[in-house]
Protein backbone atom coordinates (compact mmCIF):
# COMPACT_ATOMS: atom_id res chain seq x y z
CA UNK A 1 0.00 0.00 0.00
CA UNK A 2 1.39 3.42 -0.97
CA UNK A 3 2.02 6.06 1.69
CA UNK A 4 -0.55 8.33 0.01
CA UNK A 5 -3.23 5.64 0.12
CA UNK A 6 -2.33 4.82 3.74
CA UNK A 7 -2.70 8.48 4.72
CA UNK A 8 -6.05 8.75 2.96
CA UNK A 9 -7.27 5.59 4.69
CA UNK A 10 -6.21 6.82 8.13
CA UNK A 11 -7.89 10.21 7.49
CA UNK A 12 -11.09 8.56 6.29
CA UNK A 13 -11.23 6.39 9.39
CA UNK A 14 -10.74 9.38 11.71
CA UNK A 15 -13.51 11.32 9.97
CA UNK A 16 -15.83 8.31 10.22
CA UNK A 17 -15.21 7.71 13.95
CA UNK A 18 -18.25 8.67 16.03
CA UNK A 19 -17.96 10.38 19.38
CA UNK A 20 -16.77 7.98 22.08
CA UNK A 21 -19.83 8.57 24.28
CA UNK A 22 -22.39 7.92 21.53
CA UNK A 23 -24.36 4.73 22.18
CA UNK A 24 -24.71 2.21 19.35
CA UNK A 25 -27.70 -0.07 18.74
CA UNK A 26 -27.15 -3.63 17.41
CA UNK A 27 -28.24 -2.50 13.95
CA UNK A 28 -26.03 0.57 14.22
CA UNK A 29 -23.09 -1.60 15.27
CA UNK A 30 -23.48 -3.85 12.24
CA UNK A 31 -23.64 -0.82 9.96
CA UNK A 32 -20.59 0.82 11.57
CA UNK A 33 -18.51 -2.35 11.56
CA UNK A 34 -19.47 -3.08 7.97
CA UNK A 35 -18.39 0.39 6.85
CA UNK A 36 -15.10 0.22 8.71
CA UNK A 37 -14.27 -3.38 7.91
CA UNK A 38 -14.81 -2.78 4.20
CA UNK A 39 -11.77 -0.48 4.29
CA UNK A 40 -9.50 -3.38 5.23
CA UNK A 41 -9.74 -5.12 1.88
CA UNK A 42 -10.68 -8.64 0.87
CA UNK A 43 -7.99 -10.46 2.90
CA UNK A 44 -9.66 -9.65 6.21
CA UNK A 45 -12.03 -11.54 8.49
CA UNK A 46 -14.22 -10.39 11.36
CA UNK A 47 -16.48 -12.11 13.86
CA UNK A 48 -18.29 -10.65 16.89
CA UNK A 49 -20.59 -12.58 19.25
CA UNK A 50 -22.62 -11.96 22.39
CA UNK A 51 -21.15 -14.24 25.05
CA UNK A 52 -24.44 -14.58 26.91
CA UNK A 53 -26.28 -16.39 24.12
CA UNK A 54 -23.78 -16.80 21.28
CA UNK A 55 -25.73 -14.46 19.02
CA UNK A 56 -23.63 -13.24 16.09
CA UNK A 57 -23.47 -9.45 16.21
CA UNK A 58 -21.28 -9.08 13.14
CA UNK A 59 -19.63 -11.39 10.63
CA UNK A 60 -17.51 -10.76 7.55
CA UNK A 61 -15.51 -13.56 5.93
CA UNK A 62 -15.34 -15.32 9.34
CA UNK A 63 -13.94 -18.58 7.91
CA UNK A 64 -11.22 -17.03 5.76
CA UNK A 65 -7.90 -18.63 6.72
CA UNK A 66 -5.39 -15.91 7.53
CA UNK A 67 -2.00 -15.46 9.18
CA UNK A 68 -2.84 -14.36 12.76
CA UNK A 69 0.59 -12.96 13.77
CA UNK A 70 0.76 -12.88 17.59
CA UNK A 71 -2.85 -13.96 17.99
CA UNK A 72 -1.13 -17.35 17.63
CA UNK A 73 -0.05 -16.92 21.26
CA UNK A 74 -3.67 -17.34 22.34
CA UNK A 75 -3.52 -21.03 21.37
CA UNK A 76 -0.28 -21.54 23.29
CA UNK A 77 -1.28 -19.71 26.44
CA UNK A 78 -4.74 -21.27 26.54
CA UNK A 79 -3.21 -24.74 26.31
CA UNK A 80 -0.62 -23.93 28.98
CA UNK A 81 -3.37 -22.74 31.31
CA UNK A 82 -5.56 -25.78 30.69
CA UNK A 83 -2.76 -28.35 30.90
CA UNK A 84 -0.54 -27.00 33.70
CA UNK A 85 -3.31 -25.20 35.59
CA UNK A 86 -3.19 -21.60 36.76
CA UNK A 87 -1.01 -22.47 39.77
CA UNK A 88 1.32 -24.82 37.90
CA UNK A 89 5.03 -24.04 37.70
CA UNK A 90 8.18 -25.08 35.83
CA UNK A 91 10.90 -26.29 38.18
CA UNK A 92 14.69 -25.97 38.08
CA UNK A 93 16.44 -28.54 40.29
CA UNK A 94 19.86 -29.03 41.83
CA UNK A 95 20.65 -32.61 42.68
CA UNK A 96 23.57 -35.00 43.10
CA UNK A 97 24.69 -37.91 40.98
CA UNK A 98 22.25 -40.76 41.76
CA UNK A 99 23.44 -42.59 44.83
CA UNK A 100 25.76 -39.82 46.00
CA UNK A 101 25.45 -38.68 49.59
CA UNK A 102 26.25 -35.60 51.61
CA UNK A 103 28.23 -36.23 54.79
CA UNK A 104 29.87 -33.60 56.98
CA UNK A 105 29.07 -30.99 54.35
CA UNK A 106 30.79 -32.90 51.52
CA UNK A 107 28.90 -34.13 48.45
CA UNK A 108 30.73 -37.25 47.24
CA UNK A 109 30.03 -36.76 43.52
CA UNK A 110 28.89 -34.25 40.93
CA UNK A 111 26.16 -31.66 41.37
CA UNK A 112 23.66 -31.33 38.53
CA UNK A 113 21.74 -28.18 37.68
CA UNK A 114 18.69 -29.58 35.87
CA UNK A 115 16.63 -27.16 33.78
CA UNK A 116 12.86 -27.27 33.66
CA UNK A 117 12.26 -24.81 30.83
CA UNK A 118 11.58 -21.80 33.07
CA UNK A 119 11.70 -18.72 30.79
CA UNK A 120 12.22 -16.43 33.78
CA UNK A 121 15.33 -18.15 35.18
CA UNK A 122 17.99 -15.54 35.95
CA UNK A 123 21.00 -14.82 38.15
CA UNK A 124 18.73 -14.15 41.12
CA UNK A 125 17.11 -17.56 40.73
CA UNK A 126 20.46 -19.31 40.52
CA UNK A 127 21.51 -17.33 43.58
CA UNK A 128 18.48 -18.66 45.45
CA UNK A 129 19.52 -22.22 44.61
CA UNK A 130 23.06 -21.49 45.81
CA UNK A 131 21.68 -20.02 49.05
CA UNK A 132 19.59 -23.15 49.66
CA UNK A 133 22.58 -25.44 49.18
CA UNK A 134 24.84 -23.40 51.40
CA UNK A 135 22.08 -23.07 53.97
CA UNK A 136 21.71 -26.85 54.03
CA UNK A 137 25.33 -27.14 55.13
CA UNK A 138 26.98 -28.16 51.84
CA UNK A 139 30.55 -26.86 51.86
CA UNK A 140 32.32 -29.01 49.28
CA UNK A 141 31.44 -30.77 46.04
CA UNK A 142 33.79 -33.69 45.47
CA UNK A 143 33.25 -33.39 41.72
CA UNK A 144 31.96 -30.65 39.41
CA UNK A 145 28.88 -28.58 38.70
CA UNK A 146 27.12 -29.92 35.60
CA UNK A 147 24.36 -28.21 33.66
CA UNK A 148 21.61 -30.47 32.29
CA UNK A 149 19.44 -28.87 29.57
CA UNK A 150 17.94 -32.12 28.28
CA UNK A 151 14.37 -31.10 29.17
CA UNK A 152 14.33 -29.42 25.72
CA UNK A 153 15.98 -30.35 22.45
CA UNK A 154 19.11 -28.50 21.30
CA UNK A 155 17.41 -26.25 18.73
CA UNK A 156 17.83 -22.61 19.78
CA UNK A 157 15.27 -20.90 17.57
CA UNK A 158 11.83 -21.40 16.09
CA UNK A 159 10.62 -22.57 12.69
CA UNK A 160 10.70 -19.09 11.16
CA UNK A 161 14.51 -19.00 11.52
CA UNK A 162 14.91 -22.69 10.63
CA UNK A 163 15.44 -23.33 14.33
CA UNK A 164 18.58 -21.18 14.50
CA UNK A 165 18.89 -18.14 16.74
CA UNK A 166 16.19 -15.61 15.91
CA UNK A 167 16.62 -12.01 17.07
CA UNK A 168 12.84 -11.60 16.99
CA UNK A 169 12.66 -14.05 19.89
CA UNK A 170 15.07 -11.96 21.93
CA UNK A 171 16.96 -14.97 23.26
CA UNK A 172 18.14 -18.54 22.70
CA UNK A 173 15.65 -21.28 23.54
CA UNK A 174 16.87 -23.95 25.93
CA UNK A 175 15.82 -26.18 28.79
CA UNK A 176 18.36 -24.43 31.01
CA UNK A 177 18.43 -20.99 29.39
CA UNK A 178 18.69 -18.05 31.77
CA UNK A 179 18.71 -14.27 31.63
CA UNK A 180 15.95 -14.30 28.99
CA UNK A 181 17.90 -16.71 26.86
CA UNK A 182 20.91 -14.43 26.56
CA UNK A 183 22.84 -17.26 28.19
CA UNK A 184 21.61 -20.39 26.48
CA UNK A 185 24.17 -23.10 27.06
CA UNK A 186 24.13 -25.52 29.95
CA UNK A 187 27.84 -24.88 30.47
CA UNK A 188 27.23 -21.17 31.05
CA UNK A 189 24.43 -21.88 33.50
CA UNK A 190 26.62 -24.37 35.38
CA UNK A 191 29.50 -21.89 35.40
CA UNK A 192 27.26 -19.19 36.82
CA UNK A 193 25.94 -21.46 39.57
CA UNK A 194 29.48 -22.61 40.39
CA UNK A 195 30.59 -18.99 40.79
CA UNK A 196 27.64 -18.25 43.04
CA UNK A 197 28.45 -21.30 45.16
CA UNK A 198 32.09 -20.27 45.41
CA UNK A 199 31.00 -16.84 46.63
CA UNK A 200 29.16 -18.68 49.40
CA UNK A 201 32.31 -20.68 50.26
CA UNK A 202 31.11 -23.90 48.64
CA UNK A 203 34.07 -25.42 46.78
CA UNK A 204 34.19 -27.89 43.89
CA UNK A 205 36.94 -29.92 42.20
CA UNK A 206 36.28 -29.94 38.48
CA UNK A 207 35.50 -27.28 35.89
CA UNK A 208 31.77 -26.68 35.27
CA UNK A 209 30.45 -28.32 32.14
CA UNK A 210 27.33 -29.55 30.35
CA UNK A 211 26.05 -33.07 30.83
CA UNK A 212 23.00 -35.15 31.54
CA UNK A 213 21.88 -36.46 34.90
CA UNK A 214 22.36 -40.24 34.85
CA UNK A 215 19.32 -42.50 35.03
CA UNK A 216 17.97 -42.99 38.51
CA UNK A 217 18.09 -39.33 39.49
CA UNK A 218 14.48 -38.59 40.42
CA UNK A 219 12.96 -35.31 41.58
CA UNK A 220 12.83 -36.65 45.13
CA UNK A 221 16.65 -36.51 45.28
CA UNK A 222 16.82 -32.77 44.67
CA UNK A 223 18.89 -30.80 47.16
CA UNK A 224 17.28 -27.53 46.08
CA UNK A 225 14.44 -26.53 43.77
CA UNK A 226 13.30 -23.27 42.23
CA UNK A 227 9.77 -22.86 40.93
CA UNK A 228 8.96 -20.44 38.14
CA UNK A 229 6.16 -17.91 38.52
CA UNK A 230 2.78 -19.62 38.20
CA UNK A 231 1.50 -20.45 34.74
CA UNK A 232 -1.19 -17.85 35.33
CA UNK A 233 1.56 -15.27 35.72
CA UNK A 234 3.59 -16.69 32.81
CA UNK A 235 0.73 -16.43 30.32
CA UNK A 236 0.14 -12.85 31.43
CA UNK A 237 3.82 -12.11 30.88
CA UNK A 238 3.44 -13.69 27.43
CA UNK A 239 0.26 -12.01 26.21
CA UNK A 240 0.38 -8.52 27.72
CA UNK A 241 3.70 -7.47 26.09
CA UNK A 242 3.40 -10.14 23.34
CA UNK A 243 6.55 -11.99 24.39
CA UNK A 244 7.80 -14.19 21.55
CA UNK A 245 10.47 -15.86 23.70
CA UNK A 246 8.02 -16.90 26.42
CA UNK A 247 5.56 -18.25 23.85
CA UNK A 248 8.18 -20.51 22.27
CA UNK A 249 9.53 -21.64 25.64
CA UNK A 250 6.00 -22.55 26.79
CA UNK A 251 5.46 -24.44 23.55
CA UNK A 252 8.53 -26.60 24.19
CA UNK A 253 7.59 -27.04 27.86
CA UNK A 254 4.21 -28.40 26.80
CA UNK A 255 5.95 -30.85 24.48
CA UNK A 256 8.38 -31.92 27.21
CA UNK A 257 5.68 -32.39 29.84
CA UNK A 258 2.71 -33.69 27.87
CA UNK A 259 4.13 -34.71 24.51
CA UNK A 260 6.87 -36.79 22.97
CA UNK A 261 9.79 -34.42 23.67
CA UNK A 262 10.83 -30.89 24.54
CA UNK A 263 10.62 -29.74 20.97
CA UNK A 264 8.57 -27.18 19.10
CA UNK A 265 7.06 -29.96 16.99
CA UNK A 266 5.97 -31.97 20.04
CA UNK A 267 4.66 -28.87 21.77
CA UNK A 268 2.57 -27.89 18.78
CA UNK A 269 1.09 -31.40 18.69
CA UNK A 270 -0.03 -30.99 22.29
CA UNK A 271 -1.52 -27.57 21.52
CA UNK A 272 -3.37 -28.79 18.44
CA UNK A 273 -4.83 -31.70 20.41
CA UNK A 274 -5.96 -29.37 23.21
CA UNK A 275 -7.48 -26.92 20.75
CA UNK A 276 -9.35 -29.76 19.03
CA UNK A 277 -11.15 -30.52 22.30
CA UNK A 278 -12.48 -26.95 22.13
CA UNK A 279 -13.53 -27.26 18.50
CA UNK A 280 -10.66 -25.06 17.33
CA UNK A 281 -8.34 -26.24 14.53
CA UNK A 282 -5.57 -23.77 13.66
CA UNK A 283 -2.68 -24.48 11.31
CA UNK A 284 0.29 -23.93 13.60
CA UNK A 285 3.89 -23.58 12.47
CA UNK A 286 5.22 -21.99 15.68
CA UNK A 287 4.07 -20.75 19.07
CA UNK A 288 4.93 -17.07 18.79
CA UNK A 289 3.16 -16.19 15.55
CA UNK A 290 6.32 -15.02 13.80
CA UNK A 291 5.70 -17.30 10.82
CA UNK A 292 3.55 -15.96 7.99
CA UNK A 293 2.55 -19.58 7.33
CA UNK A 294 0.38 -19.90 10.45
CA UNK A 295 -3.32 -19.92 9.62
CA UNK A 296 -6.56 -19.50 11.52
CA UNK A 297 -9.86 -17.67 11.13
CA UNK A 298 -11.69 -14.95 13.02
CA UNK A 299 -14.42 -17.45 13.82
CA UNK A 300 -11.90 -19.94 15.27
CA UNK A 301 -10.37 -17.26 17.47
CA UNK A 302 -13.77 -16.22 18.79
CA UNK A 303 -14.63 -19.86 19.44
CA UNK A 304 -11.49 -20.15 21.55
CA UNK A 305 -12.44 -16.99 23.45
CA UNK A 306 -15.92 -18.39 24.05
CA UNK A 307 -14.66 -21.76 25.28
CA UNK A 308 -12.05 -20.21 27.56
CA UNK A 309 -14.65 -17.87 29.03
CA UNK A 310 -16.49 -20.95 30.30
CA UNK A 311 -13.49 -22.46 32.09
CA UNK A 312 -12.90 -22.38 35.85
CA UNK A 313 -9.74 -20.41 35.05
CA UNK A 314 -11.63 -17.79 32.98
CA UNK A 315 -10.59 -14.90 35.25
CA UNK A 316 -6.91 -15.86 34.97
CA UNK A 317 -7.28 -16.16 31.21
CA UNK A 318 -8.86 -12.72 30.82
CA UNK A 319 -6.23 -11.21 33.11
CA UNK A 320 -3.55 -12.39 30.67
CA UNK A 321 -4.75 -9.99 27.96
CA UNK A 322 -3.69 -6.35 27.48
CA UNK A 323 -6.34 -3.79 28.47
CA UNK A 324 -7.28 -1.10 25.97
CA UNK A 325 -5.72 2.23 26.85
CA UNK A 326 -4.10 0.78 29.96
CA UNK A 327 -1.55 -2.05 29.61
CA UNK A 328 0.93 -3.80 27.36
CA UNK A 329 0.56 -3.62 23.61
CA UNK A 330 -2.77 -1.78 24.02
CA UNK A 331 -1.44 0.81 26.46
CA UNK A 332 -1.42 3.60 23.89
CA UNK A 333 -4.41 2.43 21.87
CA UNK A 334 -8.06 3.46 22.28
CA UNK A 335 -7.32 5.97 25.01
CA UNK A 336 -10.21 8.34 25.58
CA UNK A 337 -12.72 5.95 23.97
CA UNK A 338 -15.43 3.75 25.43
CA UNK A 339 -13.11 0.78 24.89
CA UNK A 340 -10.48 2.08 27.35
CA UNK A 341 -10.64 -0.07 30.47
CA UNK A 342 -13.64 -2.00 29.07
CA UNK A 343 -11.96 -4.15 26.44
CA UNK A 344 -9.04 -6.59 26.70
CA UNK A 345 -7.50 -8.17 23.63
CA UNK A 346 -4.45 -9.83 22.12
CA UNK A 347 -2.73 -7.87 19.40
CA UNK A 348 -0.93 -9.27 16.37
CA UNK A 349 1.58 -7.59 14.06
CA UNK A 350 3.73 -8.75 11.17
CA UNK A 351 4.65 -7.09 7.90
CA UNK A 352 1.33 -6.91 6.07
CA UNK A 353 -0.57 -8.53 8.97
CA UNK A 354 -2.59 -7.13 11.85
CA UNK A 355 -4.98 -8.81 14.29
CA UNK A 356 -6.93 -8.02 17.43
CA UNK A 357 -9.02 -10.57 19.33
CA UNK A 358 -10.55 -10.33 22.78
CA UNK A 359 -13.42 -9.27 25.00
CA UNK A 360 -15.47 -6.16 25.72
CA UNK A 361 -17.95 -5.33 28.44
CA UNK A 362 -20.12 -2.80 26.66
CA UNK A 363 -21.66 0.36 28.06
CA UNK A 364 -24.98 -1.48 27.85
CA UNK A 365 -23.67 -4.32 30.03
CA UNK A 366 -23.14 -6.93 27.32
CA UNK A 367 -20.18 -9.32 27.36
CA UNK A 368 -18.85 -9.60 23.81
CA UNK A 369 -16.06 -11.60 22.16
CA UNK A 370 -14.55 -10.38 18.91
CA UNK A 371 -11.79 -11.10 16.42
CA UNK A 372 -10.44 -9.00 13.58
CA UNK A 373 -7.65 -10.46 11.42
CA UNK A 374 -6.21 -8.74 8.35
CA UNK A 375 -3.58 -9.74 5.81
CA UNK A 376 -2.12 -7.73 2.92
CA UNK A 377 -2.60 -4.46 4.79
CA UNK A 378 -0.68 -1.46 6.04
CA UNK A 379 -0.19 -2.26 9.73
CA UNK A 380 -0.80 1.11 11.34
CA UNK A 381 -3.74 1.80 9.01
CA UNK A 382 -5.35 -1.53 9.94
CA UNK A 383 -4.83 -0.90 13.65
CA UNK A 384 -6.57 2.46 13.36
CA UNK A 385 -9.57 0.66 11.90
CA UNK A 386 -9.44 -2.10 14.54
CA UNK A 387 -9.47 0.49 17.31
CA UNK A 388 -12.54 2.18 15.91
CA UNK A 389 -14.34 -1.13 15.48
CA UNK A 390 -13.61 -2.13 19.09
CA UNK A 391 -14.69 1.32 20.29
CA UNK A 392 -17.99 0.82 18.47
CA UNK A 393 -18.44 -2.58 20.15
CA UNK A 394 -17.76 -1.00 23.55
CA UNK A 395 -20.56 1.53 22.92
CA UNK A 396 -23.13 -1.16 22.18
CA UNK A 397 -26.35 -0.52 24.09
CA UNK A 398 -29.44 -2.67 23.86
Amino acid sequence: MSSRRALLLALAVVLAWPAAAQAVSPAGLRSTLNTLHHRLGSAAGAYVVDLSDGAVLYSSRPTLALAPASNEKLFVTATALLRFGASGTLTTRVQPTPGATVANGVLDGDLYLVGGGDPTLDDAGLGTLADTLAGAGVTKIDGGVIGDESFFDALRGGPDSRYRYDSDLGGFLGGLAFDHGRASSATRAATKLAALLKARKVTYKRKPRAGRLPAGGGDDQALATLASPTVGALIQRTNVPSENYYAEMLTKALGATYGASGSTTAGLSVIRAQMATLGVHPKMIDGSGLSHSNRTTAQQLVRLLQRMDGQDSAATWRASLPIAGRTGTLRSRMRGTAAAGRCAAKTGTLIGVSALSGYCTTTGGRAVAFSFVENKVCNYCAKAVEDRMVSAIARLDG
